[in-house]
């Protein structure tokens, strides 16, 4: 064994070399070379801190990283990215708000430095010392090969002024949604959030008057889990325009970034949720008859509809909210939605400055009219006396 092998720093160029070229049987290549060194351990720590490090240069936040990791490495993977994330993130000079609230929201602890996070994995967690290894290289691997993402910073916090009793109150009626069995019963309770939460919004907005809007608006990514993650991406964009955000997909990752005010976004996140739940159950009811050589493409056609008409539909609540709320509230309603649409606009532009559209087709008649019924089963418009918080 070479000087080198007792290298942390070589240790970890060469391990990162390795999973760089998409190199096979990574762990026995360094157990070969390095054997059971101490290096090998300290500096496969290293290589994992530096790639961490990277990407949160490349504006990923611990969520973010949690959610690609969820999806495209083997189960367990999560939790020790976890580790690397907080360990990378103590060994930083000065920890954001945004990565702070992030990692305590995954529950990450500090992990101990006496030894590095390979071995604690081992001895801490009881994972064998060569799929421990393994875990290392694959995290690294997929690290360094994610993109770069518009920084999103503190923006991207759950929003503040949002009131707490509105919004318990809406997650109820989302909670009795996702319950229920029967879907008028579940179009009703989220058209009741949905304009809850839209009185709500258009209140605040009053209050902060246009000359309060802030120079950039708030920014949130959602995650999708496949199937289907571009027609469920749809149904983010549809709950968007109805709540006065725009929403940017980026479908290599299934992962939509919705822009607008901290109260909106609020919504958004809430009612999308909800509604992906009920989607996902309404089309195993209305597939049970479907072939199964057609599944794929009714599923997907469901999900296209189902998205379209709920947007239609809570854009309906959305304008009558609007209608209320400035009989109620006046007419400088309007100068203050003016504004804040101006700082979505200007903001998306900021973030994403080559945005293009995309097209969806739909090959399945029977699914689309599936899809369609299912999202047209109750009024989105309930009376504004059932909506007052209990």
């Amino acid at each position: 064994m070479d000087a080198s092998a007792e290298d942390p720093a070589e240790v970890a160029r060469f391990l990162t070399g390795l999973v760089a070229a998409g190199a096979e049987h990574v762990v026995p290549v360094l157990r070969r070379r390095y054997g059971t060194a101490r290096a090998l351990g300290a500096g496969a720590d290293l290589a994992l801190l530096d790639a961490a490090d990277a990407v949160h240069a490349r504006g990923w936040g611990p969520r973010d990283v949690t959610e690609v990791v969820r999806r495209r490495l083997p189960a367990g993977r999560v939790v020790l990215a976890v580790d690397v994330l907080g360990a990378a993130a103590a060994r930083r000079p000065r920890g954001d708000a945004a990565t702070e609230a992030d990692l305590a929201g995954l529950g990450a602890a500090r992990p101990s430095r006496d030894a590095p996070l390979v071995e604690q994995w081992s001895t801490v967690r009881g994972v064998d010392p060569d799929d421990a290894l393994r875990a290392a290289a694959d995290l690294v691997g997929l690290l360094r090969t994610l993109p770069t993402l518009p920084r999103l910073g503190d923006d991207a916090r759950p929003p503040e002024g949002v009131d707490a009793r509105v919004l318990a109150r809406v997650r109820a009626l989302l909670a009795k949604a996702e319950s229920t069995d029967y879907p008028e019963e579940a179009e009703a309770l989220s058209a009741k959030a949905q304009e809850l939460m839209g009185r709500h919004a258009l209140e605040q907005a009053v209050v902060a008057g246009p000359g309060d809007a802030t120079p950039r608006a708030a920014a949130r990514r959602l995650w999708l889990d496949p199937p289907y993650a571009s027609a469920k991406s749809n149904l983010v964009h549809q709950v968007a325009a109805a709540n006065r955000c725009r929403a940017v997909s980026l479908a290599a990752l299934d992962m939509v970034t919705v822009v607008g005010h901290a109260t909106d976004l609020a919504t958004v996140e809430l009612l999308v949720t909800s509604l992906l739940v009920q989607a996902g159950r309404a089309m195993l009811v209305s597939d049970g008859a479907v072939p199964r050589s057609r599944t794929r493409s009714f599923r997907h056609a469901f999900l296209l509809a189902y998205a379209t008409r709920i947007g239609e539909r809570l854009t309906a609540a959305s304008h009558e909210a609007q209608a209320h709320a400035r009989a109620e509230l006046g007419e400088g309603l309007l100068p203050v939605l003016a504004a804040r649409t101006e700082v979505v606009e200007r903001t998306v532009g900021e973030l994403f400055p080559r945005v293009t559209r995309r097209r969806f087709s739909v090959g399945n008649g029977a699914g689309w009219a599936a899809g369609r019924a299912a999202a047209d089963t109750a009024s989105l418009t309930p009376g504004r006396d059932a909506l007052a918080p209990g």
